[in-house]
């Protein structure tokens, strides 16, 4: 009998600007999926998300994958991943692990076998009848390491003791998809819910026209801002929606809705009445059945944004959401382009996921 049960929170980093350079740490790839908890045992097997719920449903495979492969007990922490291939290689494809949270059964059996997901394990709480969460995390890796998940949908991630490799990583694996580094110190134990580790993620900025927004839930509308919604212009010069910038202070939020209250519009817009081809705004989520509301804005003002990396083919648009930097009344909202988005080069996911990515194995295509 397992010493875990679930929900166990999963244990969290803190953002810092650089790698490490301090000794007894471990590096490892930071996977952009679904963070999950595997409980393992002779006669079921359980999936936990992030914030406690199950998701065993959702990816049948996974638990067939581990029900095969592993013969022990065990409780592992990590990631839930859909890779994709095209003539450049194999990349971490997010839309499809997205369209997994479905509330057909049928729906998700036949994406199980299209586009199955794949469990990348990288650390373990539990063996057998052992609470591993106080012990070192050295310990919890070489136990992690010796069960072998390589093959049928589970792997292990590959990890470096090595800063100047793990910045070689981070600057080359975003070609595959992935989101940064991972740093972890060798003595830790496991914490649920601490933020002990440490993440170094991809960040730039970017001009974007301010053509819409969405008033706050909890405000009357018209009085308080709840996200502005942001828009770039591809090659031939439409407009698509890329993304909303929503973290202001209560104050802010009422300061924006008097700022550009002039300029919202019932005439004419680029994305009221749009025909195919181009994202909009106020589609129906899969969280939600019905459309998200949204004001059209003039598309006049322009403003700067920081963001991670974008999902999605062309026209792509921002995969978070992303945060104020300044307005930019400099700028002019026909040159805030697609092309001034970062485009890391891309990077074989076969080679991440082997541990064969080294300083020699990086992409120059």
């Amino acid at each position: 009998m397992l010493p875990l049960e679930p929900p166990v929170d999963p244990m969290l980093a803190a953002p810092v600007r650089a790698v490490p350079r301090e000794p007894g740490m471990l590096f490892e790839p930071k996977w952009d999926g679904f963070r999950c908890l595997v409980f393992a045992e002779p006669d079921q097997v359980r999936l936990q998300s992030r914030t406690g719920r199950p998701l065993q449903r959702y990816f049948p495979e996974v638990l067939e994958a581990v029900a095969a492969q592993l013969d022990r007990p065990a409780v592992l922490d990590g990631e839930l991943v859909v890779i994709s291939s095209d003539e450049q290689g194999e990349r971490l494809d997010w839309d499809l692990l997205s369209e997994r949270i479905h509330p057909a059964d049928s729906r998700i059996r036949a994406l199980a076998e299209r586009t199955p997901a794949t469990f990348i394990a990288f650390d373990l709480l539990a063996l057998d009848d052992r609470d591993l969460t106080g012990a070192p995390l050295s310990e919890r890796r070489e136990l992690l390491a010796g069960l072998g998940l390589e093959r049928g949908g589970l792997r292990t991630t590959p990890v470096t003791d090595d800063p100047v490799l793990a910045e070689e990583w981070y600057r080359v694996f975003e070609g595959a998809g992935l989101d940064g580094i991972i740093a972890k110190r060798t003595t830790d134990p496991y914490a649920p819910g601490k933020r002990t580790m440490r993440k170094i993620k991809h960040s730039r900025t970017a001009d974007c026209v301010v053509a819409g927004l969405r008033w706050h839930a909890k405000a009357e509308p018209g009085t308080a801002i709840g996200s502005l919604l942001l828009g770039l212009h591809d090659e031939h010069d439409v407009l698509h929606h890329v993304g909303v910038v929503g973290a202001f202070t209560a104050a802010r939020r009422r300061e924006l809705a008097a700022e550009l209250a002039e300029l919202i519009t019932d005439g004419e817009h680029p994305w009221v009445g749009a025909p195919e081809g181009r994202r909009l705004p106020g589609s129906v989520s899969r969280w939600s059945s019905g459309e998200q509301s949204w004001v059209p804005l003039r598309p006049e003002r322009v403003v700067e944004v920081s963001y991670d990396h974008t999902e999605g083919g062309h026209p792509a648009r921002f995969r978070h959401t992303t945060q104020f930097v300044r307005w930019r009344p400099d700028r002019d909202p026909e040159s805030c382009r697609y092309d001034q988005l970062f485009e890391p080069a891309r990077y074989d996911l076969d080679a991440v996921l082997t541990g064969e990515a080294d300083r020699r194995g990086r992409s120059d295509r």
